[in-house]
């Protein structure tokens, strides 16, 4: 072990060598930018010049290989004057109401029950069992809940009538009454889904110095989950809140394929209108209005939710 005096003799760095750090901090990472210009030549001829090519034709009565007039801000009229476009946002709301409360209840509830498994080998089991479910094609998920809904031979009606219920078996998707709702039902009890991974993954990371100081106040088991694990998941659940606003926007797969937005619009959302528009009323030029529109209220949502959550996180740094 060097001596105090020997460090304090030693030799100072010469300037040829401080020279020779400093070029080596300043080396450009050419490699890496060269590793990113495919992705960013994939992004911008797969995502960014279709958004710019529809904002682009939505000035015009754009008929895709002949000619289209240029028509100004006529398809942004029509859209203003379009009362189904608007009614269609209504249905976003009762989605978006359902997917952050009863959707997020019972993969909380499914999280919180697995992460009290005394046994770290059953909560592995559990969670692989409830996890696995995300590996099947969205689309089959869809057609089998599209099946239980039938009318006919669909296994929700045919288990009403074994009970003696058949005054409530209906089509259910047929029914203007019942169809957003049975749309919503799809995939009961939502529990093979993103929110269950982000709680069970919160609760992991809980200290257990924490939950052994709680157990010791005499903190029981429901008070510990909104004393403690909800807020410490704050941060988690704003980011599935910012998630699930995008994701809503969004939504029209599952609609698309059982319901086709009817019956009577009582499924319609943004994203089928703008289909509906598109291929049978092959009206191209307001279609592509209807979806820079639905661009722009995305984009500008994204980014308030964006600065809501810098702003936060930097007052948390302040402290």
């Amino acid at each position: 072990m060097a001596s105090p005096v020997a460090e304090r003799t030693a030799p100072a760095p010469t300037p040829q060598l401080q020279k020779g750090e400093a070029r080596r901090r300043r080396r450009f990472p050419w490699f890496v930018y060269v590793g990113l210009l495919p992705l960013f030549a994939l992004l911008g001829v797969l995502a960014y010049y279709p958004a710019v090519s529809g904002i682009y034709h939505s000035f015009f009565d754009w008929r895709p290989g002949f000619d289209s007039p240029f028509v100004g801000l006529e398809n942004y009229r029509t859209m203003f004057a379009d009362e189904l476009w608007w009614d269609s946002f209504k249905n976003l709301g009762y989605i978006f109401l359902v997917s952050v409360t009863v959707m997020w209840f019972f993969p909380l509830l499914a999280a919180e029950l697995v992460i009290s498994l005394k046994s770290e080998r059953l909560q592995f089991v559990f969670r692989t069992v409830l996890i696995f479910p995300l590996a099947f094609p969205g689309v089959v998920t869809v057609l089998v809940w599209s099946f239980i809904f039938d009318p006919n031979d669909g296994m929700l009606n045919q288990a009403l009538n074994a009970i003696g219920l058949d005054s409530l078996a209906h089509n259910w998707v047929g029914d203007p009454a019942t169809a957003l709702p049975a749309l919503l039902v799809i995939g009961f009890p939502w529990v093979a889904s993103l929110p269950f991974l982000v709680f069970l993954t919160a609760l992991q990371n809980i200290p257990k110095e924490v939950l052994e100081a709680a157990s010791l106040d005499g903190c029981g088991r429901l008070r510990r989950v909104f004393s403690i694990d909800l807020p410490l998941m704050a941060a988690q659940m704003k980011l599935l809140f910012f998630l699930a606003t995008i994701s809503v926007l969004q939504f029209g797969f599952a609609a698309y394929l059982v319901t086709g937005g009817g019956p009577d619009n009582a499924t319609q959302v943004p994203v089928l209108r703008m289909i509906g528009v598109a291929f049978e009323g092959s009206d191209w030029g307001y279609a592509a209005t209807l979806s820079s529109t639905l661009f722009v209220i995305t984009a500008l949502l994204s980014g308030a939710l964006t600065l809501i959550r810098r702003k936060e996180n930097s007052d948390v740094r302040a402290l």
